[in-house]
């Protein structure tokens, strides 16, 4: 790029104003849902059976009856025509972590030479997309192109533009799962049925348990102008090279400062086609990094949270345009400063309240929330390296360590009431915490539940997996990734520790049942809960941890207690493949080991050419950028110098010329530097590539090219400092994160 193009470009940005937004005559809720096919529009459009049938479908879990799609999909399209919509598509998501569509006009042959509109039951359904081309991980091979896209009805129809998209998972010819949404309603449908059984215990009216999510969605702004001037950001979605702004996140006056007036523009634009998407956005704010903002919505239950999200990510970057933005996902995007996270808020509910929400108003119901917590911790536990497993990806472990998000070893912060809680369950004498009252059956002698305080403890920011009041917070998801990968992964954990749990208490019930004479069932059932419970609290306390997760100590005593402190992204993904994964998996019906097997093979394809992208842009930028411009320098300083010594003295000339002669031999020897570590790089990525085996060539990117990225660019951003700002071709942090 010609250097007085930079300069263009930032005066460019400096000149930009606000985009004008017109903002909708209504109110908030009354838009929000405008362009979505909700229960409101299906009692409007639907036949009353067909209504109720849907709504037994979406609530109760019932299988969908397929006499009925042809009403259904009558329905949408009288509603979709009567807002313009022209097409349809299929909307899934592939395992590429965005979403994929293929759209289908209306339009049919009517026999008579001419066309009419049609769409069909079989049409909203099932379709059949191409599968060869998306990855699937030798599940399907190239010539192997049949798939099929099926419609999930818990998830509601919505209108983009012209077209009506459709919520679908998206198998394989065989029956394979080849998306996220697959397993996790999977997922979703294990936790139910586990939780619910447990909830039996202490409630037996309890129906249906629902798992919940609430994203936090961050993200940074870049200036449009200046995205396209760094080739390294437009490739790979971060820099590659770039010296720290002498001000960056330092003054922390940025995070929740006053929103810039550009960038509240693009909110206001995002948040109304959110609404009118369905999309319960709620909070926007500045984050704590230059340029760096956040969008969460309100709790929703998991699937359809997802879809949401995957939604709301390509709304981002559509209205970013718009405004002159561009919208960075990739959690590092830019180094020295805080990069992007997803924080993941979950938990469960039942049809009749939240289950990690505490006090409750009796001895059962409080024991009922001591219980899912802790189970909730053996899955957690059990699968902690699964768990950064879910969540770990060639962009994400750029972040997981550093001193703004978790770190790469997976824990739970429960903070001190909790903690003594559990501590007096495990420790108290049996005697002290029961007292048999008559027929009114236990009372739990606990007092700490019942002054149980929801935010009375501090949060800790450090942990990964924390309690926050009636909901675990999953801090460790990246800011571009899909939910859905680390909601399979808790969601069947939590689901397995619940069923062992279960099992057990049945198994311990039979064996005290004879010990209480009166009221026995009763009595035995929770004797028997809290037998177990507190093996549970005492299996499960290597993942408990108050304390600061970013301190050297705590790297050493996580390897003691036996968590997962694996560092590396391509062996990390190894743990899918672990007995006791495929066993969890499989036992629930949420994947077969065939399918974790291939969604394997696609991670470490994945992450070996993310890598190998990042270092063809970096060998190319070194060499055909910054080299270049930097020898042209180079050369202008040795001009200086030989006229130094034609206009002065000798000893003048030499003193006058010191400076730049220093500079001259600090250009020569990092360019140098840079041009060998080039070679070294190329020739590790050539030997990489030869490498059959998608795993093993996956940790040789890691180990052999992936290092030579920093050693790189600390030569590279010490160049920035000394060449001439007139002749530095691309955009520097202190303009790509200070423009409004």
């Amino acid at each position: 790029m010609a250097n007085a193009l930079r300069f263009q470009v930032v005066g460019e940005a400096f000149k930009k104003k606000p985009l004008e937004v017109e903002q909708p005559t209504e109110r908030p809720a009354d838009y929000f849902g405008k362009r979505v096919f909700n229960r409101e529009k299906m009692y409007k459009y639907l036949p009353k059976e067909v209504y109720q049938k849907m709504v037994d479908v979406i609530d109760n879990g019932a299988q969908l009856d397929r006499t009925i799609a042809n009403a259904v999909a009558a329905g949408m399209k009288q509603w979709a025509s009567e807002n313009g919509v022209t097409h349809y598509t299929h909307w899934f998501q592939p395992l590429t972590e965005g979403t994929a569509e293929k759209h289908d006009s209306f339009i049919e042959h009517d026999g008579k030479g001419g066309m009419i509109e049609e769409f069909s039951g079989k049409l909203l359904v099932q379709q059949e997309p191409d599968a060869s081309s998306f990855p699937s991980g030798g599940i399907r091979s190239t010539f192997e192109a049949r798939g099929y896209s099926a419609w999930d009805p818990t998830s509601p129809v919505f209108i983009i533009d012209d077209t009506l998209c459709i919520p679908t998972v998206f198998i394989s010819y065989s029956g394979e799962a080849l998306d996220y949404k697959a397993p996790l309603l999977r997922a979703l449908h294990a936790v139910n049925v586990a939780a619910t059984e447990v909830c039996h215990y202490f409630d037996p009216a309890v129906k249906k348990v629902t798992s919940n999510l609430g994203w936090e969605q961050e993200y940074f702004l870049v200036d449009e102008g200046l995205y396209a001037a760094r080739p390294d950001l437009l490739l790979t979605g971060r820099t590659l090279m770039g010296h720290d702004s002498a001000k960056n996140q330092q003054m922390d006056d940025h995070y929740f400062g006053s929103i810039p007036e550009r960038v509240a523009a693009f909110m206001r634009e995002l948040e109304i086609e959110a609404l009118e998407l369905g999309i319960p956005v709620k909070t926007r704010h500045n984050e704590v990094a230059p340029n760096q903002f956040e969008v969460a919505p309100i709790f929703e239950e998991t699937n359809l949270a997802v879809d949401h999200n995957m939604l709301l990510m390509s709304l981002m970057k559509r209205v970013a345009r718009k405004h002159g933005f561009r919208a960075l996902l990739h959690e590092k995007p830019f180094a020295g400063i805080n990069g992007s996270g997803k924080h993941n808020n979950w938990s469960l509910s039942t049809d009749t309240g939240v289950l990690l929400h505490a006090p409750g108003k009796t001895p059962e119901q409080n024991l009922r929330f001591a219980v899912f917590i802790v189970e909730t911790l053996m899955g957690v536990w059990k699968h902690n390296g699964l768990l950064k497993a879910s969540i770990m990806s060639a962009t994400n472990a750029h972040r997981l360590g550093a001193n703004e998000a978790p770190p790469a070893i997976i824990s739970s912060f429960l903070g001190k009431q909790l903690t003594e809680l559990l501590d007096n369950i495990e420790k108290a004498d049996k005697e002290d915490l029961f007292r048999i009252d008559g027929k009114q059956g236990m009372k739990l002698d606990i007092t700490e539940i019942p002054e149980l305080l929801i935010d009375n403890t501090d949060r800790n920011r450090t942990s990964p997996f924390a309690f926050t009041g009636n909901r675990f917070e999953f801090r460790a998801v990246g800011s571009e990734a899909n939910c859905a990968s680390a909601m399979i992964t808790l969601n069947a954990a939590v689901a397995e520790a619940l069923v062992n749990f279960k099992a057990r208490v049945d198994k311990r019930i039979t064996e005290i049942a004879d010990q209480y004479k009166e009221n026995s069932g009763h009595t035995a059932k929770f004797h028997a809960i809290i037998d177990v419970l507190r093996e549970d609290i005492r299996a499960c306390k290597p993942i408990r941890f108050d304390g600061n997760g970013y301190s050297d100590e705590w790297k050493e005593e996580a390897a003691k207690r036996g968590l997962d402190v694996e560092t590396s992204c391509p062996v990390i993904f190894e743990r899918y493949l672990d007995a006791s994964s495929i066993e969890m998996f499989s036992s629930l019906g949420v994947m077969t080991k065939k399918e974790l097997e291939a969604r394997n093979e696609v991670k470490w394809e994945t992450y070996t050419k993310k890598i190998q992208i990042e270092a063809r842009v970096l060998g190319d930028l070194s060499m055909n950028h910054i080299i270049p411009v930097a020898t042209r320098y180079q050369s202008q300083l040795l001009n200086n110098v030989e006229n130094m010594r034609t206009t002065f003295a000798p000893e003048k000339a030499n003193k006058l010329s010191a400076r730049n002669l220093k500079i001259i031999e600090e250009i020569a020897t990092r360019t140098e530097t840079i041009e060998s570590l080039v070679e070294e790089l190329v020739s590790a990525r050539k030997v990489a590539n030869k490498i059959e085996d998608e795993h093993l060539k996956a940790i040789a990117y890691h180990d052999t090219v992936a290092p030579y990225f920093d050693k790189i660019r600390r030569q590279i951003d010490k160049l920035e400092l000394i060449v001439d700002d007139a002749c530095w071709p691309l955009p520097k942090y202190r303009e790509l994160l200070f423009i409004r």
